[in-house]
C-alpha cells in the first residue's frame, strides 16, 4: 500500500480533509471528511485503477486493458489507461448515468453497453479481454486495486492520526478492505464500519451468515453500490478487520447529499454520501467520538442530482 502510494504520489490528488462546526454540533461528533469527490476524474476509483495500470508490463501495455463498471471504476480505468499510454474498453450498463459515459468516452476509452438485469457483465468483460488480447482490470477483486485504494485512508490517518471510528461506503468491497488494511495497521484501535444501500445489502448479509451470498441488482439510487455479491478477494478482508455494516436508505442518502450541498457546498453522488448518511442518521453510536468519513465519489449530472436533493424528492 505505501508502494502504491508512492506511485499515486503527483499523479492522484491528495484529496483534503474538510471539518464542519455545524455537522460537529448536529452528530455530537468532532467528523473529518476525506473528500474523494475531489479526486481526480471526481472519485476514489482513479487511485486503485492507476495503481494497476501502471503496474503492467510491457506485452501487457501493448494489449491494452478491459473493465466492466458502472461508472466511476470505468472512468478511473479510462484516465489512469490514457495516462499510461494503454488503450482501454468498458463494459457499462445502459443504466448507468449519462454523464459517466460520456466521461469515459471522453477519456478515450471504448465503450460496450449492456443490460445489468440480464446480462453477466463479467463475462462480457472477459470476452473482450480474450478477443483484444487486453489484460482485465476488476472494480475490486484485484490486490493492486485493493492496496490503491487503501491509500485514501493511508493519507487520511496521517493528516488525523487520532480517530475513533471510520465510516466507508463499500460495494464490493475494494475501497472498503483497503481502508480497513490501512487503519487497522496505523491505528490498531479503531472501528472500522462498511455502509451499504438498504436495497442492496449483500454485505451485511454475507457477513450475517459467515459466507458471500448473492442478490438481486438493488434497486437504490447509490448507482455505485448495485453491486450483487461481495469480492471474493474483500469478502475475508472485510470480515475480519472491520467492526461491522451499517445500511442507509435512500431517503438518508438524499438527505446526506442535501445537507452536504446546503451546509458543506460540497457535491456528493448518492454512492459518495452512503459514509456521510450513517453519521447524520446515527447508525451507530457516534457522540463524543473522532470520526473518519469517507466522501468516496462526486459524479452526478446536474439533472439528476437537482431531482435527488428537490424538496420533492422526499
Amino acid at each position: 500500500m505505501r508502494a502504491a502510494a508512492r506511485r499515486l504520489r503527483g499523479v492522484a490528488h491528495r484529496t483534503p480533509v474538510v471539518t464542519s462546526r455545524t455537522l460537529d454540533e448536529r452528530t455530537g461528533t468532532r467528523a473529518f471528511l476525506k473528500c474523494e469527490n475531489l479526486q481526480r476524474m471526481g472519485a476514489f476509483k482513479f487511485r486503485g485503477a492507476y495503481n494497476r495500470i501502471a503496474q503492467l508490463t510491457r506485452d501487457e501495455r501493448s494489449g491494452g486493458v478491459v473493465a466492466f463498471s458502472s461508472g466511476n471504476h470505468a472512468q478511473g480505468v479510462a484516465l489512469a489507461a490514457r495516462l499510461c499510454g494503454v488503450p482501454a474498453a468498458i463494459v457499462m450498463p445502459t443504466d448507468a448515468p449519462a454523464a459517466k459515459i460520456a466521461a469515459t468516452r471522453e477519456y478515450g476509452a471504448d465503450v460496450y453497453l449492456y443490460d445489468r438485469k440480464t446480462m453477466d457483465r463479467g463475462s462480457i468483460a472477459a470476452d473482450l479481454a480474450e478477443k483484444r488480447g487486453a489484460t482485465l482490470v476488476p472494480p475490486f477483486d484485484d490486490p493492486a486495486i485493493v492496496a490503491g485504494q487503501g491509500t485514501v485512508a493511508l493519507e487520511l490517518l496521517e493528516d488525523v492520526p487520532e480517530l475513533d471510528v471510520l465510516l466507508v461506503c463499500t460495494g464490493g468491497g475494494g475501497l472498503l478492505a483497503g481502508c480497513a488494511i490501512a487503519a487497522k495497521a496505523l491505528r490498531p484501535e479503531i472501528a472500522v464500519y462498511g455502509v451499504e444501500p438498504a436495497a442492496g445489502d449483500d454485505f451485511a448479509r454475507s457477513l450475517a451468515l459467515g459466507e458471500r451470498i448473492e442478490i438481486p441488482v438493488p434497486d437504490t439510487i447509490a448507482d455505485g453500490q448495485q453491486t450483487t455479491s461481495p469480492g471474493a478477494l474483500t469478502f475475508p478482508i472485510v470480515r475480519r478487520l472491520c467492526a461491522g455494516i451499517v445500511t442507509v436508505t435512500d431517503e438518508e442518502l438524499r438527505e446526506a447529499m442535501r445537507f452536504a450541498f446546503e451546509r458543506l457546498k460540497l457535491v456528493m453522488e448518492p454512492s459518495g454520501a452512503s459514509a456521510l448518511a450513517a453519521l447524520l442518521a446515527e447508525k451507530i453510536e457516534f457522540r463524543g467520538s473522532r470520526v473518519g468519513v469517507v466522501v468516496s465519489g462526486g459524479n452526478v449530472d446536474a439533472a439528476r442530482y437537482a431531482a435527488i436533493i428537490a424538496p420533492a424528492a422526499r
